[in-house]
C-alpha cells in the first residue's frame, strides 16, 4: 500500500505556495488578493482562502493526543457525548412521565429539568425522579439561585434514600453567579458567599457540576465567538480566583465548574471555537496549580443557538441546529441539547422534540460521529482557526482581566454593551443581506403566514428584574424582518408589487425575481410577468391588477428611456420602484423618481418605509 501511494503521489508534482498565488493573482485579472479572498471575520481576524502545511508548523494544537493536556483535542479518549433533552417542568408528575418515555424510548442518555426555585421541595424531586437511577442517567437541574443549594441538599438525601453511589451519579445544578447582571439588570455584590455555599453543599455529589459558566448567553444575544469564548473564560476564572480567596482548592472549584456554549451556524468557526475552549481553560487552570492535572479539564454542554432560529419557513431550522449539532459533535463535547426547530414560537409538540432527539441520534447511528477523536485534527483550516480564534479570545480575556475581572464588567454594563453592539452589527447585515437568513431575508415563502402558529412560551425564573445595569438583548437576528411581515398579516392588507418587465430578457428576468424576493421579504404580494412590449402597456396591468408598488426591471441602459415614462404613466397611482443601480440615477431622481433597490440596499429599512406608506398610515 505504500508504494502504491508513492506511486500516486509521484505523478503530481508538488506545487509551492508561491506558484498558487501566482496563479490565483492571474485569475483575479489586477483585483486586490486581499479585498477580493481573504475574509475578515467578526471575531477581528483574518481567514485566507487556502492553507498549506507550512501554515501549521510550530502550532501548539497539533503536538498533542486525545486525553492529554491541554486538551485541545479533546478531554477524553472517544468521542461520544449524551443526547440531552431539557423538560420545562410544571406538572412534576408529568414530566416524571415524560421522562421515564424519552430514556425508554427516545434514546436520551441526559435529562433537563426547568422548575422555579418556589417548587424545590423534597415531595416535588420524589415524584419527578421516580423511576429514574441516577447512576444510570446523567440529570441536570436549572432553577432559582436562591435555591440551588437547597436543591443540592434534597438531592444527596433523595439519592442516599433510594441507595445510590453517589460517586456514580452525574449532573449538573446550575447555579449562575451572573445571570443577575446579564439577564436581570442586577447587581448580586454577595455571589461568593452563595458560590460558596452551593460549593459546600454539593460535597455530597462529588460528580454534580454546580457552578455555571451560561456562555450560551452570549450565543443567543448574538456575540461574535471570540466574545462568547473570551468572556466565558473570564467568567470561569473570576469564580476560580474569588473561590481559592475564599478558602477552596482550585482542584475542588475546577471540578465543580459546568461551560453551556452555544452553537452559531458558523460551522468550522465553531469547530475550532470548542478546541480553543479547551485548550485555554486547561491553561487557566493549570496557572493555580492544582494537584491533579485532570482539574484542567474542562466539562462542556453545547446547545444550538436561538439567534438565528426563524419564526417564518422555521423547518429550516432543522437545516440550522443540525449543522450546528454536526460542529459540536466534531469537536468533541461532553453533551448536546438540539432546540426544537418550533420552540421560539410555542411550546415545542411532540413532533419536533422527537425530530431534535433524532437529529443528534442520526449522528451517532449512521454518522458514526462518536467513533472518531478529533477527526477535524491537523486539517490546516481548522487547526489555523483554532489558533487565531484563541488568539482573539485570549486578548480578550486579558482585556477583561485587566478591567477588575468579568463580574466588574458585567456589573458595569461593559460585557452587556459590548455583545449588544456585536448583535446589533450582525442585525445590519441581516438587514442589508450580507447575512443571509434563509426564508427570511432571502428566499422567503411568499405565501406564507405565520401570526395563527404563535403562541406565548413562559420563563419558568421567578427571580425580580432590575435596572442597575444594562442587559442582553436576546432579539434575535430575524426579529425586525419578523415584526415587520407580521404587521402586514395582522393589518388586514396585502400590499401588491407588480413586476413592470420590459426590454432585455436576461436583465428583466433576473431583476424581477430579485424584485420578487426583496418585497416577499415583507409578505407582500408579488405579481412577476413575463414581459411588455411596452410601457403603456405594463402600467395599464398594473393598474388592472390593482397594484400597489410597480417596480420597473431591464437595464441600467434601457432606465433612461422606461423609467422617466412608466413614472409619467403611473402618474402617482402607485409606488414606483426601479430595480438597480444605473448610471442614470441622478438624472432620474431629478424627474422625481426616489425608490431604488439593488444589492446595496438596506433591506429592512426599506421595506419600513413601504409599510408605512401602505399599512400603517
Amino acid at each position: 500500500m505504500t508504494a502504491l501511494k508513492e506511486k500516486l503521489f509521484s505523478e503530481f508534482p508538488p506545487v509551492s505556495t508561491e506558484e498558487w498565488m501566482a496563479k490565483i493573482t492571474a485569475d483575479l485579472k489586477g483585483v486586490p488578493f486581499e479585498k477580493k479572498l481573504v475574509w475578515k471575520t467578526g471575531e477581528g481576524f483574518h481567514v485566507n482562502p487556502f492553507y498549506r502545511s507550512e501554515d501549521i508548523e510550530g502550532l501548539k494544537t497539533v503536538s498533542s493526543l486525545p486525553g492529554e493536556f491541554p486538551y485541545v483535542r479533546g478531554t477524553k479518549r472517544d468521542n461520544d457525548w449524551n443526547i440531552r433533552q431539557d423538560i420545562d417542568v410544571d406538572d412534576f408528575k408529568a414530566a416524571n412521565i415524560k421522562a421515564l418515555d424519552l430514556l425508554r424510548k427516545g434514546g436520551v442518555t441526559s435529562l433537563g429539568f426547568h422548575f422555579p426555585g418556589r417548587h424545590v421541595t423534597a415531595e416535588n424531586i420524589a415524584l419527578l425522579l421516580d423511576g429514574i437511577c441516577p447512576e444510570a442517567v446523567e440529570l441536570n437541574f436549572k432553577t432559582c439561585n436562591a435555591r440551588c443549594a437547597a436543591l443540592l441538599g434534597l438531592l444527596a438525601n433523595y439519592f442516599d434514600a433510594k441507595g445510590a453511589d453517589p460517586g456514580k451519579c452525574k449532573g449538573s445544578v446550575n447555579y449562575n453567579p451572573f445571570k443577575a447582571p446579564l439577564v436581570k439588570g442586577m447587581n448580586v455584590d454577595d455571589w461568593v458567599e452563595q458560590a460558596a455555599a452551593v460549593l459546600k453543599d454539593g460535597r455530597a455529589l462529588p460528580e454534580y457540576r454546580t457552578l455555571a459558566v451560561d456562555a450560551c448567553l452570549f450565543s443567543n444575544a448574538g456575540a461574535y465567538l471570540s466574545q462568547e469564548l473570551g468572556y466565558a473564560l473570564a467568567w470561569g476564572n473570576e469564580i476560580i480566583a474569588r473561590l481559592t480567596d475564599a478558602g477552596f482548592s482550585a482542584d475542588e472549584t475546577a471540578r465543580k465548574i459546568k461551560f453551556n456554549f452555544g452553537i452559531s451556524a458558523n460551522y468550522f468557526m465553531e469547530i475550532a471555537k470548542f478546541r480553543a475552549a479547551r485548550w485555554l481553560w486547561a491553561e487557566i487552570v493549570d496557572a493555580y496549580r492544582p494537584e491533579s492535572i485532570c482539574a484542567s479539564k474542562m466539562l462542556a454542554h453545547a446547545q444550538t443557538s436561538e439567534w438565528n432560529l426563524t419564526i417564518y419557513d422555521a423547518h429550516v431550522n432543522l437545516l440550522r441546529t443540525q449543522t450546528e449539532a454536526m460542529s459540536a459533535a466534531i469537536a468533541g463535547v461532553d453533551s448536546i441539547t438540539v432546540t426544537p426547530f418550533d420552540g421560539i414560537f410555542r411550546t415545542p409538540d411532540d413532533f419536533s422534540e422527537r425530530i431534535a432527539r433524532n437529529q443528534q441520534l442520526l449522528l451517532k447511528e449512521e454518522c458514526h460521529f462518536d467513533k472518531v477523536v478529533d477527526p477535524s485534527a491537523g486539517s490546516y483550516y481548522i487547526e489555523t482557526l483554532t489558533c487565531s480564534l484563541a488568539d482573539a479570545a485570549w486578548k480578550l480575556f486579558l482585556d477583561t482581566e485587566d478591567k477588575g475581572g468579568f463580574y466588574a464588567a458585567a456589573a458595569s454594563g461593559e460585557v452587556q454593551n459590548a455583545v449588544n453592539a456585536s448583535a446589533a452589527a450582525r442585525r445590519k447585515a441581516v438587514a442589508t443581506r450580507r447575512e443571509i437568513l434563509l426564508g427570511t431575508n432571502q428566499y422567503p415563502n411568499f405565501t406564507e403566514t405565520a401570526a395563527e402558529k404563535i403562541s406565548a412560551t413562559n420563563d419558568s425564573c421567578c427571580c425580580a428584574a432590575g435596572t442597575d445595569v444594562p442587559t442582553l438583548d436576546f432579539s434575535r437576528g430575524a426579529s425586525e424582518f419578523e415584526d415587520l411581515r407580521l404587521a402586514v398579516e395582522r393589518s388586514g392588507k396585502t400590499p401588491k408589487a407588480f413586476m413592470l418587465t420590459i426590454g432585455s430578457l436576461a436583465m428583466r428576468l433576473a431583476r424581477s425575481q430579485f424584485s420578487c424576493n426583496f418585497f416577499a421579504c415583507a409578505g407582500y404580494r408579488v405579481i412577476d410577468n413575463l414581459g411588455f412590449d411596452t410601457v403603456e402597456a405594463g402600467i395599464d396591468a398594473a393598474l388592472k391588477a390593482e397594484a400597489d408598488i410597480v417596480v420597473l426591471c431591464s437595464s441600467d441602459d434601457e432606465y433612461a428611456q422606461y423609467a422617466p415614462a412608466a413614472f409619467k404613466a403611473l402618474n402617482g397611482r402607485a409606488e414606483f420602484v426601479v430595480a438597480g443601480a444605473p448610471a442614470c440615477t441622478d438624472e432620474l431622481r431629478a424627474q422625481g423618481i426616489t425608490n431604488f433597490i439593488n444589492v446595496k440596499s438596506n433591506v429592512l429599512d426599506t421595506l419600513k418605509e413601504f409599510n408605512k406608506r401602505l399599512i400603517l398610515i
